[in-house]
């Protein structure tokens, strides 16, 4: 994480049945928190966001994406493990052209030499609190309906 610097970002929400959402695993140690993070990364400069999204896809779980759509720009300003963080992302909808990907649950990745889990994380443990989900929108709305009706999500 850079202190002291915004930094641009895009990820992209990848649902399964309309039910789960593709997302990487992570823990806040301060906190106490585990999390989910939507799959994606920093924006290089010189790099447009969507281009980003594709190499993180390409470098983090060796797929392209499909069917991408655009769906808002988010603004995060938070704490992670005690460190102030701030951020802009783009957030897209898409899917993944490696369909094999679908039948797994459990994908572990690799990047920048630290290595963490990716899963399929349900709604449902979402919505009921089990398990926090960021950037925070309403990926029901995201994943069930027409994309453009995505400003429906919250904040």
């Amino acid at each position: 994480m850079e202190l002291n610097k915004i930094v641009v970002k895009a990820m992209c929400v990848v649902g399964r049945n309309g039910k789960e959402v593709l997302a990487g695993i992570g823990r806040d140690d301060v906190k106490g928190e585990d999390f989910g993070r939507i799959i994606g990364g920093k924006v290089e400069f010189m790099e447009t966001a969507e281009f980003a999204l594709r190499r993180e896809f390409q470098e983090e779980l060796n797929t392209e994406l499909e069917d991408l759509f655009f769906i808002k720009m988010v603004e995060n300003i938070f704490t992670y493990n005690g460190q102030p963080g701030h951020e802009v992302v783009f957030v897209y909808k898409g899917n993944l052209a490696d369909k094999t990907l679908y039948q797994k649950d459990l994908i572990r990745v690799e990047d920048g030499g630290k290595e963490f889990d990716v899963r399929w994380v349900p709604l449902e443990d979402v919505y009921l609190g089990k398990l926090k989900l960021y950037p925070e929108l309403d990926y029901k709305v995201i994943l069930n309906k027409n994309p453009s009706l995505a400003w429906l999500e919250r904040g």
